[in-house]
């Protein structure tokens, strides 16, 4: 059964918030180590999270350069999730993440 480009995105962007929430993964290498995507998907996806009125911010290391510092979800919006962890498994299978 092959899955939309729009489910895929939403429920990436969703596995993405989830795992800055959860805290298992709060920078881009992080994302990427934890999921396979490449950068620029990470990047990108951490942009549009925005667009389900997800507010995801970065939060700069005290004293660090260059970006030093990691996100966090400050707000979930109309998004539940204790939904995400709950169908977590079949979100992660639906988008082929370990």
């Amino acid at each position: 059964m092959e899955v939309s480009k729009t489910k895929t995105s939403f429920y990436r962007r969703l596995y993405v918030a989830w795992l800055i929430h959860s805290g298992a993964a709060t920078s881009v290498p992080a994302l990427m180590e934890a999921t396979g995507m490449p950068r620029r998907t990470a990047q990108d996806t951490l942009a549009a999270l925005g667009e389900l009125d997800i507010l995801c911010e970065f939060q700069q290391e005290a004293g660090e350069r260059n970006n030093a510092g990691h996100y966090q979800i400050r707000d979930w919006g109309a998004i539940n999730p204790q939904w995400i962890s709950a169908n977590l498994n079949a979100i992660k299978t639906l988008l082929g993440y370990p």
